[in-house]
Protein backbone atom coordinates (compact mmCIF):
# COMPACT_ATOMS: atom_id res chain seq x y z
CA UNK A 1 0.00 0.00 0.00
CA UNK A 2 2.82 2.40 0.84
CA UNK A 3 4.38 2.04 -2.62
CA UNK A 4 1.06 2.67 -4.33
CA UNK A 5 0.71 5.95 -2.39
CA UNK A 6 4.32 7.08 -2.81
CA UNK A 7 3.41 10.12 -4.91
CA UNK A 8 0.51 11.24 -2.73
CA UNK A 9 1.21 14.21 -0.48
CA UNK A 10 -0.17 12.73 2.72
CA UNK A 11 -0.07 15.08 5.68
CA UNK A 12 -1.54 12.82 8.36
CA UNK A 13 -2.26 9.14 8.85
CA UNK A 14 -4.92 7.56 11.04
CA UNK A 15 -5.73 3.94 11.88
CA UNK A 16 -8.38 2.21 13.91
CA UNK A 17 -7.77 0.83 17.38
CA UNK A 18 -7.34 -2.68 16.00
CA UNK A 19 -3.71 -3.75 15.66
CA UNK A 20 -4.06 -5.07 12.12
CA UNK A 21 -4.87 -1.61 10.76
CA UNK A 22 -1.87 -0.14 12.54
CA UNK A 23 0.36 -2.86 11.04
CA UNK A 24 -1.05 -2.05 7.59
CA UNK A 25 -0.46 1.69 8.11
CA UNK A 26 3.13 1.35 9.41
CA UNK A 27 4.96 1.19 6.02
CA UNK A 28 2.98 4.20 4.77
CA UNK A 29 3.88 6.09 7.94
CA UNK A 30 7.54 5.25 7.47
CA UNK A 31 7.51 6.30 3.80
CA UNK A 32 5.94 9.68 4.56
CA UNK A 33 7.68 10.24 7.93
CA UNK A 34 4.36 10.28 9.76
CA UNK A 35 3.12 8.88 13.04
CA UNK A 36 0.14 6.56 12.87
CA UNK A 37 -2.51 8.27 14.94
CA UNK A 38 -4.85 5.70 16.48
CA UNK A 39 -8.41 6.96 16.61
CA UNK A 40 -11.48 5.56 18.33
CA UNK A 41 -14.48 5.25 16.06
CA UNK A 42 -12.66 4.01 12.96
CA UNK A 43 -12.91 0.35 13.97
CA UNK A 44 -14.79 -2.33 12.10
CA UNK A 45 -18.51 -2.95 12.27
CA UNK A 46 -19.07 -5.24 15.22
CA UNK A 47 -20.81 -8.43 14.14
CA UNK A 48 -22.46 -9.10 17.50
CA UNK A 49 -23.42 -12.76 17.82
CA UNK A 50 -22.30 -13.32 14.21
CA UNK A 51 -18.67 -12.71 15.22
CA UNK A 52 -16.33 -15.48 14.00
CA UNK A 53 -19.16 -17.33 12.22
CA UNK A 54 -18.16 -18.30 8.69
CA UNK A 55 -21.30 -19.99 7.38
CA UNK A 56 -23.11 -18.55 4.37
CA UNK A 57 -26.24 -17.50 6.29
CA UNK A 58 -24.26 -15.54 8.91
CA UNK A 59 -22.24 -13.79 6.22
CA UNK A 60 -25.40 -13.02 4.27
CA UNK A 61 -27.09 -11.57 7.38
CA UNK A 62 -24.05 -9.42 8.23
CA UNK A 63 -23.71 -8.06 4.69
CA UNK A 64 -27.46 -7.58 4.34
CA UNK A 65 -27.45 -5.46 7.46
CA UNK A 66 -24.54 -3.24 6.42
CA UNK A 67 -25.89 -2.82 2.89
CA UNK A 68 -29.24 -1.73 4.36
CA UNK A 69 -27.33 0.85 6.42
CA UNK A 70 -25.59 2.07 3.26
CA UNK A 71 -29.05 2.56 1.74
CA UNK A 72 -30.04 4.81 4.64
CA UNK A 73 -32.08 2.27 6.59
CA UNK A 74 -30.20 2.54 9.89
CA UNK A 75 -32.72 0.74 12.10
CA UNK A 76 -31.65 -2.89 11.49
CA UNK A 77 -29.34 -4.20 14.17
CA UNK A 78 -26.60 -6.78 14.10
CA UNK A 79 -27.77 -9.68 16.27
CA UNK A 80 -26.65 -8.71 19.80
CA UNK A 81 -24.75 -5.81 18.21
CA UNK A 82 -25.13 -2.22 17.03
CA UNK A 83 -27.64 -0.68 14.68
CA UNK A 84 -26.75 1.65 11.84
CA UNK A 85 -27.41 4.75 13.94
CA UNK A 86 -24.66 3.72 16.38
CA UNK A 87 -22.23 2.86 13.57
CA UNK A 88 -22.70 6.14 11.71
CA UNK A 89 -22.63 8.20 14.90
CA UNK A 90 -19.20 6.88 15.85
CA UNK A 91 -17.71 6.75 12.32
CA UNK A 92 -19.04 10.23 11.42
CA UNK A 93 -17.54 11.59 14.66
CA UNK A 94 -14.15 10.03 13.85
CA UNK A 95 -14.18 11.43 10.30
CA UNK A 96 -15.20 14.86 11.60
CA UNK A 97 -12.27 14.79 14.04
CA UNK A 98 -9.86 13.81 11.25
CA UNK A 99 -11.14 16.68 9.09
CA UNK A 100 -11.00 19.17 11.97
CA UNK A 101 -7.39 18.25 12.73
CA UNK A 102 -6.45 18.34 9.04
CA UNK A 103 -7.92 21.80 8.61
CA UNK A 104 -6.38 23.15 11.81
CA UNK A 105 -2.93 21.72 11.05
CA UNK A 106 -3.22 22.26 7.26
CA UNK A 107 -2.43 18.64 6.44
CA UNK A 108 -4.11 18.53 3.05
CA UNK A 109 -4.54 14.88 2.12
CA UNK A 110 -5.15 12.52 5.00
CA UNK A 111 -5.02 8.70 4.86
CA UNK A 112 -7.30 6.62 7.07
CA UNK A 113 -6.72 2.89 7.49
CA UNK A 114 -9.94 1.26 8.61
CA UNK A 115 -11.90 -1.89 7.72
CA UNK A 116 -13.54 -2.93 4.47
CA UNK A 117 -17.16 -3.18 5.59
CA UNK A 118 -16.92 0.02 7.61
CA UNK A 119 -15.45 1.97 4.70
CA UNK A 120 -17.91 0.48 2.20
CA UNK A 121 -20.91 1.20 4.39
CA UNK A 122 -19.89 4.72 5.38
CA UNK A 123 -18.90 5.76 1.85
CA UNK A 124 -22.04 4.15 0.41
CA UNK A 125 -24.26 6.50 2.39
CA UNK A 126 -22.03 9.56 2.72
CA UNK A 127 -20.35 9.93 -0.69
CA UNK A 128 -21.89 11.20 -3.90
CA UNK A 129 -21.14 9.06 -6.92
CA UNK A 130 -21.95 5.75 -5.24
CA UNK A 131 -24.91 4.20 -3.47
CA UNK A 132 -25.83 1.01 -1.65
CA UNK A 133 -26.19 -0.91 -4.92
CA UNK A 134 -22.65 0.04 -5.91
CA UNK A 135 -21.45 -0.96 -2.42
CA UNK A 136 -23.23 -4.31 -2.68
CA UNK A 137 -21.51 -5.09 -6.00
CA UNK A 138 -18.01 -3.78 -5.15
CA UNK A 139 -16.11 -5.54 -2.41
CA UNK A 140 -13.30 -3.81 -0.59
CA UNK A 141 -10.53 -6.29 0.11
CA UNK A 142 -7.79 -5.72 2.66
CA UNK A 143 -5.62 -2.85 1.40
CA UNK A 144 -8.22 -1.84 -1.16
CA UNK A 145 -8.27 1.93 -1.58
CA UNK A 146 -11.21 4.32 -1.62
CA UNK A 147 -10.43 8.00 -2.20
CA UNK A 148 -12.90 10.74 -1.40
CA UNK A 149 -12.68 14.49 -1.53
CA UNK A 150 -14.84 17.06 0.15
CA UNK A 151 -15.69 17.97 3.69
CA UNK A 152 -18.11 17.30 6.49
CA UNK A 153 -19.90 20.56 5.66
CA UNK A 154 -20.13 20.21 1.87
CA UNK A 155 -20.27 16.44 1.54
CA UNK A 156 -18.00 13.85 -0.05
CA UNK A 157 -17.38 12.83 -3.65
CA UNK A 158 -15.95 9.50 -4.72
CA UNK A 159 -12.83 9.99 -6.82
CA UNK A 160 -11.40 6.45 -6.75
CA UNK A 161 -12.50 2.95 -5.70
CA UNK A 162 -10.08 0.06 -6.04
CA UNK A 163 -11.44 -2.92 -4.17
CA UNK A 164 -8.57 -5.23 -5.08
CA UNK A 165 -5.79 -5.75 -2.57
CA UNK A 166 -2.84 -3.50 -3.36
CA UNK A 167 -0.31 -5.79 -5.03
CA UNK A 168 -2.97 -7.87 -6.76
CA UNK A 169 -5.37 -10.67 -6.01
CA UNK A 170 -2.55 -13.23 -5.92
CA UNK A 171 -1.43 -11.69 -2.62
CA UNK A 172 -4.81 -12.10 -0.96
CA UNK A 173 -4.89 -14.81 1.69
CA UNK A 174 -8.53 -15.17 2.64
CA UNK A 175 -7.62 -17.25 5.69
CA UNK A 176 -5.22 -14.66 7.13
CA UNK A 177 -6.01 -12.95 10.40
CA UNK A 178 -4.79 -9.62 9.01
CA UNK A 179 -3.52 -8.16 5.72
CA UNK A 180 0.06 -9.16 6.43
CA UNK A 181 -0.94 -12.82 6.74
CA UNK A 182 0.20 -12.96 10.35
CA UNK A 183 -1.76 -13.35 13.55
CA UNK A 184 -1.63 -9.81 14.95
CA UNK A 185 -2.31 -11.10 18.45
CA UNK A 186 0.81 -13.29 18.48
CA UNK A 187 3.86 -11.92 20.37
Amino acid sequence: MARSLTNERIGALYASTLIRTQITAAPLALLHSLDVQVLEGLHEIEAGSLEKLTDHESHKRYMGTVISWASGNLDPRMPAGPDGHAFFERFDAAVALVVERAERQQHGTVAVVSHGAAIRTWAGLRADGIDHEFVARHILANTGIVALEGSVATGWNLIHWDGSPVGGLALADHAAEDPTGRDATAP
